[in-house]
């Protein structure tokens, strides 16, 4: 039964569980060497941390004891742990007697009613993930950058055996190079089978006695390598770059996995992006927009010159072809530029620019002449009536 104590392995590692392989062993280096007995002599502390960050790093850097502790937590990792077994039951992964059960049963709930042998096949290694972080042009016209990240190779020593030089992988004694080991059981329905990865050679069907010390045995080692990543035109925030054969290694004379890198756009203080669009905004004098004439536009090409319309009013938009997004397919064809107008109240004036804008506005029919102008008309008196008149009669 599994320590109910434990903390959960990727806790410990202080990773989250969609974390790829160099995440993980990035974390657990950094905590390996705070923690290490050498860094910290006669802390016992620090010394249960080191053992508890190792237990936790040998489970999540194997992709198979990985697997079943996401499934099954602790008891997944545990040896005779037996994924199939049901309470009662004794487990549905394989069925003696009842035909083709075996193999419904091991569809539907992940056991199996026939062995399979191991698959000693090519297989494509995993993929590695990785980010760039870009500014808004890099993005629009795209640009060149360079990431530094953790690669396994071949071990030159053992040239991927695992094997000390001079020795070879044996067959599996327990699984006879099968990768599987079937463990049978009495239930109410009879005798019931249960088909596990052997947990000695880990499905692989071979069992290497002498490891080389290169690499422990693993085939590979690792190294921080310089890779150059050519973002195209046009990409978009969140969007990633496939770079082919440069994840992890493959098995059995595998291809390796791809990076994929995801891309991370900076917002831009004036421009926004909406897919091959590009949204702003540009500033009109009270003048501008009133009598018209030639403004400058930023654009992600430079500024541009355009003729304002003589009573442009705010919020008025504008669409500058071809001055957008190019397209992730073909750079050369792009999307526009949409500008809206924005008619800027004027501020601070001084005593003649404000008397200028009185004469505008009078001029305009908006407000009532001044009283010393010659034009000014005063109001004329108005008469009384006959109700008026007949009121001050009585009142004197």
């Amino acid at each position: 039964m599994a320590d109910q104590n434990k903390r959960d392995y990727y806790e410990v590692l202080g990773v989250e569980k969609n974390a790829s392989d160099a995440e993980i062993k990035k974390a657990y280096r950094k905590l390996a060497m705070k923690y290490h007995p050498d860094q910290n002599p006669g802390d016992k502390s620090a010394e249960e941390k080191f053992k508890e960050i190792n237990e936790a790093y040998e489970v999540l850097s194997d992709a198979d004891k990985k697997a079943r502790y996401d499934q099954y937590g602790f008891a997944g990792v545990d040896p005779n742990f037996n994924p199939n077994a049901g309470a009662g039951f004794g487990g549905f992964g394989g069925f003696s007697g009842f035909g083709d059960l075996g193999d419904i049963f091991g569809d539907l709930f992940g056991g199996g009613g026939r062995s399979r042998r191991a698959n000693n096949g090519p297989m494509k290694g995993a993929n590695l993930r990785a980010r760039v972080n870009i500014t808004f042009e890099e993005a629009v016209f795209g640009c060149e950058k360079e990431l530094e990240i953790v690669l396994k190779d071949e071990c030159t020593t053992c040239h991927g055996t695992g094997a000390k030089p001079g020795t070879s992988p044996v067959t599996c004694p327990k699984c006879h190079g099968e990768g599987q080991v079937v463990y049978t059981q009495q239930s109410m329905f009879g005798m019931v089978r249960n088909v596990q990865t052997c947990p000695d050679c880990h499905g692989s069907g071979k069992i290497i006695k002498d490891k080389c010390t290169s690499c422990r045995g693993t085939g590979y080692t690792s190294s921080r390598k310089k890779i150059q990543v050519s973002v195209p035109a046009g990409i978009d925030n969140g969007q990633s770059i496939r770079i082919r054969e440069k994840g992890e290694p493959g098995t059995n004379g595998g291809p390796r996995g791809d990076l994929l890198v995801e891309v991370n756009v900076a917002r831009h203080p004036i421009f926004q992006r909406q897919d091959m669009n590009i949204f702003s905004t540009a500033p009109l004098t009270y003048a501008q927009a009133a009598l018209g004439g030639t403004v400058r536009i930023n654009t992600v090409d430079g500024e541009v010159e355009y003729e304002v319309k003589p009573g442009t009013q705010t919020d008025t938009r504008i669409r500058l072809k071809g001055k957008g997004v190019p397209s992730l397919r073909n750079k050369n064809v792009r999307g526009d530029h949409y500008v809206t107008f924005v008619v800027q109240v004027p501020t601070n004036l001084n005593e003649e620019a404000k008397e200028a804008l009185r004469k505008f506005d009078e001029a305009c029919g908006n407000r009532p002449k001044s009283k010393d102008s010659d034009d000014f008309e005063k109001p004329e008196k108005k008469k009384k009536s006959f109700m008026d008149k007949l009121k001050e009669t009585f009142e004197d």
